[in-house]
């Protein structure tokens, strides 16, 4: 079957209202992340719109402190589950939005609806019902041959691995294909679709030395900030371009007040790299740093997280070409990026062939505030994105129910 790329359109576009009166519901709810209560009514509302679709709601705990529940939405039929990805969760306290009169806002003229999580990421939620929809309406043999797990996490925006070890439990481990719904943006070149993601690592290190009166004693004192200082440039010398490296000194602290030696002092930094082996390299050298320093303070590296590399690969280019192939069907291009930023992709890649950036277009995610002169524009979501990306998405899928994939 070759299906019609006009059928996908007008079933898409039928539905379209459907999918932005969905958006306007969950815009409506604060879900920052530590929001429980609101992150777990956005899964409420996520699982009752995909109910008549033959979805069935699990609610799972999440580890994260004050996070609401993450949702899994599974729909029974042929082999390893397709998993498509979504968040409930959104980095916007409810008072910043307050604060800001941060909210649902559509702007005709400019083709765009601003609003907390517009594009990040239940813009993305809102894309996945509306694709299920099309295909259900044009393909109901693809439909309902394929296994379907819809896999909401309630905590993305502070990237843990908790969402990844229940999600790989929830399908045994394997999956058909992981499809992850990030904002995918459109320029001259194309339809930007992400085929890999860097890493990141996470560090601190703490400087202890002794405190003295920095006029009468200042022999007797080991100024904790002077070790840290040395220490400081080794660290950013790990940004290397040869190996797409960098690293981020994103904090300082230390000392008092100035008529004082300093006795303790701290840095914190981040590290992304798109090699794995890039990455624990850099973490070798990090955790290096422990021991004394030349002033005799004693330095203490910890590293405070870790988010593995999605490298992409033979798989993830398989998917792409599905992808490429649906839209050309249309009359589209797409275009493979790489992606510094992290997602859930970096930790569910392992079950199977995975491809990222296939939600709607938009602009300015994280972003709360608005200036009168234009500088400052909150988040948003391109409207006139939601049909092209949803069809692309079905004609992909109806592909991907009847052809293998290559293994990782």
């Amino acid at each position: 079957m070759n299906p019609d790329p006009v059928l996908f359109h007008a079933a898409a576009t039928r539905h379209l209202p459907a999918a932005l009166d969905l958006l306007r519901e969950l815009v409506a709810v604060n879900s920052f992340t530590t929001n429980a209560a609101g992150v777990g009514e956005v899964a409420r509302i996520t699982a009752a719109a995909f109910a008549p679709l033959g979805f069935h709601a699990d609610y799972v705990p999440c580890s994260y402190p004050g996070a609401g529940p993450h949702l899994f939405l599974s729909r029974p039929g042929e082999g390893d589950p397709i998993v498509l990805v979504t968040h409930s969760d959104t980095v916007f306290p409810a008072e910043e939005e307050e604060k800001n009169d941060f909210r649902w806002e559509e702007r005709p003229a400019e083709g765009r609806i601003h609003g907390p999580g517009t594009i990040d990421n239940k813009g993305g939620t809102a894309l996945i019902w509306l694709a299920l929809m099309t295909l259900r309406e044009v393909d109901r043999r693809a439909y309902d041959g394929a296994r379907w797990l819809v896999a909401a996490n309630a905590a993305e925006e502070v990237t843990g691995d908790d969402f990844g070890l229940v999600t790989a439990r929830r399908c045994g481990g394997r999956a058909r294909a992981v499809l992850v719904y990030e904002g995918g943006p459109v320029d001259a070149a194309g339809w930007h679709l992400v085929v890999s993601r860097k890493g990141r690592s996470t560090w601190r290190l703490e400087a202890e030395g002794r405190a003295a009166h920095a006029g009468s004693k200042h022999h007797e004192g080991i100024n904790a900030i002077d070790a840290l200082a040395t220490a400081l440039p080794r660290i950013a010398a790990l940004t290397d371009p040869t190996e797409d490296r960098t690293v981020n000194l994103g904090y300082l602290t230390g000392g008092t007040v100035v008529n004082r030696v300093p006795h303790e002092a701290a840095a914190e930094w981040e590290c992304r790299a798109k090699d794995p082996d890039s990455l624990e390299r850099a973490d070798t050298f990090f955790a290096s740093l422990s021991g004394k320093a030349a002033n005799g303070a004693n330095l203490l590296a910890a590293r405070t997280g870790h988010t593995p590399p999605w490298p992409g690969g033979e798989g993830t280019m398989s998917l792409f070409a599905r992808w490429e192939t649906a839209a050309a069907a249309m009359g589209l291009k797409t275009v493979a990026v790489p992606r510094g930023g992290l997602s859930d992709a970096n930790h569910l890649w392992r079950l199977g062939p995975t491809l990222d950036g296939l939600g709607p277009s938009g602009g300015n995610a994280h972003c709360s505030e608005r200036s009168a002169d234009g500088s400052k524009s909150p988040e948003y979501l391109e409207v006139a994105s939601m049909v092209p990306k949803a069809v692309m998405n079905a004609l992909a899928w109806a592909d991907l129910t009847t052809r293998s994939l290559p293994p990782l």
